[in-house]
């Protein structure tokens, strides 16, 4: 049986649960960094696990960040923001 209790100190958890990027934008650029290292074949096999799991915390933290912003945008259109019309 496999010791569970052990992976979780592992480099792979270390590195998913580094310091959350600045930005949305800089944790994009960063998930598009690592989707070229793991699609490259390249990685050996503990390396892979530690880019999708900090591929993973990066996911979670752009979809909190879109989830924050559509939050923002529902409250100011419920607060009797008009459509723009262009004039």
């Amino acid at each position: 049986m496999i010791d569970m209790s052990k992976a979780t100190n592992s480099p792979a958890k270390a590195q998913a649960d580094q310091a959350l990027p600045e930005s949305y934008e800089a944790a994009v650029q960063e998930l598009e960094q690592l989707l070229a290292k793991l699609e490259s074949g390249q990685l050996p096999l503990d390396q892979l696990l530690t880019h999708y799991q900090r591929g993973a915390s990066l996911l979670a933290y752009c979809r909190e960040r879109l989830a924050a912003i559509e939050n923002q945008i529902n409250v100011l259109d419920e607060g009797g923001l008009k459509p723009w019309d262009g004039v």
